[in-house]
């Protein structure tokens, strides 16, 4: 809109205040402050003069005190809760903001925010000048007319006399008929019990008025009818309370309110101690706080040719694909972005073949100009989990090097719990911008198009913005990284190694259909066994899959003892509970065993053969760096990290994960990695000593803890010394050992107690983490990676608990995380140095699985082995266990 124009600009601050507090993710300056809602506020203002280029702007905010609706009706507003305090810190910041940036800031006690707008809207319209309000609240409806529009900045939307009938069925003059006919929960106006907004315009379409309405109450029929009629007495008053005040005595004139200039120094501290660094850098440079955007779209090969020697000659660009599919073995490239500066990005679409969509550069064309780019290792490329664009682009035969930077592992690293780590989380976090989501462009559900179906118009922004927010993301997050343990983690262990599994990714691994096939039909003959089995323990038949059925059953049928109970306080049936129950009860068994049977069916042996690839045959995995908070890898589509090995169906499960014809499948793992990495943080003597010797570590814990010969440790000792063992590095408490046992506390007790006398140097340890965590909110890997303790200094003592179990546990499993981490790396390296017909396929916590050609098995084992001893330095040896096998099962 020109300036000449020149709208007035009211906004609703109020109402917008509420909405960013509860629609933004939170966030906090490094004293703990809440800043979100300021931000949200403050972006929308800026933005918002940036749309309509106007100085005749004010920004309402409504006060403490109690208005005059309170005198027509006390109980106005009496249900609201007290303002959140984190949210209530926040206004006086923003107010001093809004002052600074030399805007009209409007209160008036005894008033709302509304009857300031009503009446400055009022005057304008009366002096013919348009009138634009800033809201998100429906009851403004009411004040639109040819000279007043209502905008919502926060969901894009605006509303003329047409737009307000088109949304709520009656027009502009009706709103406040409408309103009060239905009443406001929030508000505590009562209104009409069960009309709701279709009667409410029902009615009022059919008598023209409220006042109408209550002279013809009588005509009214059924229940609806009833409540109008017992409730008429009080609708004058609902419409008063509703009813916009157009007629303050206010002490100033729509026409006074101007905009002034900014305050640049004020604005500056107000921003540093809220930690709004983009926006002070923007001050600095002279700049608006929110800058223009400079995004381009790529439609000639002569403007591609441009965009591609500036890619040359960067020092690094930002680089996006935009695709049909999140599956990367099925995804075909739509779009390129890429960013080099800040604020400027260009998207490249190639595929958008929607009706009459404007001409595009062929696929073709873009991926030859962007090959020798993207293959040039001396160029440094950043992504936003580029693993994914990678993978997508092989089968373009392009192959990605120069991969300097992925910004979601850069958050990771830093603060692995602070926030997700997509990249709308990681923008809101680390930049205070509120990015367009893909549902804003694509739909939502069923409705969703694919990305080719997406306008240009709508796609530009989107796909740019992903180049664009992911150069801002790496300059701002790699600042923080300067942590030099921290800093190595990123660049020695978890960047190098996203094209290992990118490789891994794409190579799959082979998987015998037929022999899953055989499996699920065999685990639906038992599960059809076992219904029977348990219809007749019960005396009736019942869904085995209803909580409520199955506690019926349990507890008020067969008057089983409830163990535990819900949050609810329903009777559980959680797996813990059936576990104990089992011991003395043949149903809970049976129930176990059905749902055991019942997931490793659903999970693997019907959905497995569906994973296969048309293509290759093989079963392609998703690998995730950025999930769990100690360092571990996870996977999904499918989930190979949670196949059950103890059971005989979970290893028919591994049986059927196969090594082609003329291949083996060796399988390496680290031998009880985490007592090893707790012997080397604890430096415990004994516990060196044992494993220095090669002692089978369960065996001498017992002979120490049970005061035994070592020779003279049988089963039941190594079993006990083993659930000691694991159950102290994990935290465990006397009470949670005793019920793992089945034993009394006083005897796991004494077992600790006995276990720390003999190892001294594990108890202090712990003692000594715990101290530590609750000191800097973090422990840390021998590598330097960071693990962050939210609620280690919790009110809650549950809570804190958890998190100083976790300062126990969390250095030992992020350590033995980059350790295999490390040896994925050496051994990579190896097999490449080596040239040898081997690849890894799967890693599965503390197990690495390569598919080798058979006459190579014993030089690939040797080797897998000494690198993977070699990949960290411990006061105590890595021992690493290899198996060869036809399939996983037989290998492992």
């Amino acid at each position: 809109m020109p300036k000449t124009t020149q709208p007035f600009i009211i906004v609703d601050g109020s109402s917008f205040l509420f909405r960013a507090y509860h629609a933004l993710p939170p966030l906090t300056n490094a004293k703990g402050i809440p800043t979100g809602a300021v931000y949200g506020v403050i972006n929308m203002i800026r933005k918002l003069l940036q749309t309509y280029e106007t100085d005749h702007i004010a920004v309402v905010f409504d006060c403490k005190e109690k208005t005059f609706r309170s005198d027509i009706y006390p109980e106005y507003k009496a249900n609201r809760p007290p303002m959140p305090e984190d949210l209530a810190v926040q206004i006086q910041p923003l107010h001093d903001i809004i002052e600074a940036m030399g805007m009209p800031l409007l209160r008036q006690p005894g008033f709302e925010a509304d009857d300031i707008i009503g009446t400055l809207a009022k005057q304008a319209t009366a002096a013919g000048c348009k009138t634009i309000i800033v809201t998100g609240d429906k009851d403004m409806a009411q004040l639109v007319n040819e000279h007043i529009s209502l905008v919502n900045t926060m969901s894009d939307t605006s509303m003329d006399v047409k737009g307000v009938e088109q949304k709520f069925g009656v027009p502009p003059k009706l709103i406040i008929d409408y309103l009060a006919l239905m009443g406001d929960t929030v508000d505590n106006v009562p209104g009409i019990p069960k009309v709701g907004p279709k009667t409410a315009v029902k009615w009022l379409l059919a008598h023209g008025s409220m006042d109408a309405i209550i002279e013809n109450a009588a005509e009214v029929k059924g229940k609806v009818g009833e409540n109008l009629r017992e409730h008429l007495h009080f609708l004058p008053t609902a419409k008063a309370l509703v009813t916009i005040d157009c007629d303050m005595d206010l002490a100033y004139q729509h026409s006074d309110l101007k905009k002034v200039p900014e305050s640049t120094e004020k604005l500056k501290d107000l921003f540093e101690d809220l930690e709004f660094r983009s926006w002070v850098k923007a001050l600095d440079k002279g700049e608006e706080m929110a800058p223009v955007k400079k995004y381009s779209i790529v439609l000639k090969s002569a403007d591609l040719n441009t965009w591609v020697k500036t890619l040359k000659a960067a020092k690094y660009f930002s680089f996006d694909t935009e695709t049909t599919s999140l599956n990367y073995m099925q995804a075909e490239v739509v779009g390129i972005s890429v960013a080099v500066t800040p604020g400027e990005a260009c998207y490249i679409p190639v595929a958008h073949d929607y009706e009459n969509a404007p001409a595009q550069l062929s696929r073709e064309e873009v991926l030859a100009a962007f090959k020798p780019l993207l293959e040039d290792p001396k160029l440094k490329k950043i992504g936003q989990h580029i693993k994914y664009d990678m993978n997508v682009l092989k089968k373009y035969g392009i192959h990605m090097q120069g991969i300097a930077f992925d910004t979601m592992l850069e958050s990771y690293v830093f603060d692995a719990t602070a926030t997700r780590h997509d990249m709308d989380s990681l923008a809101w976090h680390y930049l205070g911008l509120k990015t367009i989501h893909y549902e804003d462009v694509a739909g939502k559900g069923v409705k969703q198009i694919p990305f080719n179906k997406v306008l240009l118009s709508q796609a530009l922004p989107y796909a740019a913005e992903d180049a664009d927010i992911t150069l801002q993301l790496h300059e701002n997050v790699w600042k923080k990284l300067s942590n030099e343990k921290r800093q190595s983690v990123f660049t020695d262990i978890d960047m190098p190694l996203v094209p290992i599994l990118s490789e891994m990714e794409t190579t799959g691994v082979l998987v015998d259909e037929k022999a899953l096939q055989q499996q699920s039909e065999e685990i639906a003959v038992r599960l059809t066994q076992l219904e029977t089995e348990v219809y007749d323990l019960a005396g009736e038949p019942f869904n085995l899959s209803s909580t409520k059925q199955l506690q019926a059953i349990l507890y008020e049928k067969m008057g089983l003892p409830i163990l535990k109970k819900t949050p609810k306080g329903q009777a559980s049936t959680a797996e813990e509970v059936m576990q104990e129950l089992a011991i003395n009860y043949p149903l809970p068994k049976l129930i176990l065993e059905y749902r055991s049977l019942s997931k490793l069916k659903s999970t693997y042996t019907d959905q497995l053969p569906k994973q296969i690839n048309p293509k290759t045959g093989r079963v392609h995995t998703s690998y995730h760096q950025a999930v769990a908070a100690t360092g571990r890898l996870s996977s999904s589509d499918p989930n190979l990290q949670n196949i059950p090995v103890k059971t005989e169906q979970g290893r028919r499960i591994r049986q059927a994960f196969i090594a082609p014809e003329g291949c083996k499948l060796i399988s390496a793992d680290y031998s009880q990695i985490e007592l090893r990495i707790m012997a080397h943080l604890s430096n415990d003597k004994g516990l060196c000593d044992a494993f220095a010797k090669g002692l089978d570590i369960h065996s001498a814990t017992a002979a120490e803890v049970f005061g035994v010969a070592l020779e003279a440790v049988d089963k039941e000792h190594r079993r006990r010394a083993k659930a000691v063992n694991f159950g102290l590095i994990y935290g465990m408490s006397a009470f949670g050992l005793a019920k793992q046992l089945g034993i009394e506390r006083h005897e796991a007790q004494e077992y600790i107690d006995i276990y720390f006398d003999r190892y001294p140097g594990v108890h202090q340890y712990m003692e000594n983490i715990r101290e530590q965590a609750h000191q800097q909110g973090y422990v840390e890997t021998v590598f330097g990676r960071r693990l962050t303790l939210p609620n280690i200094n919790a009110r809650q003592k549950l809570l804190q608990m958890a998190a100083e179990r976790a300062a126990i546990n969390a250095p030992m499993q992020g350590t033995a995380a980059d350790i295999i981490k490390l040896a994925m790396l050496k051994v990579d390296q190896w097999l490449k140095t080596e040239k040898l017909d081997a690849k890894m396929i799967l890693q599965v916590h503390d197990e690495l699985i390569l598919e080798v050609k058979s006459e190579l098995v014993d030089t690939v084992r040797a080797g897998l082995q000494r690198c993977m001893s070699e990949a960290a330095s411990l006061s105590v040896p890595l021992i690493v266990d290899a198996g060869v096998g036809d399939n996983w099962n037989d290998a492992h």
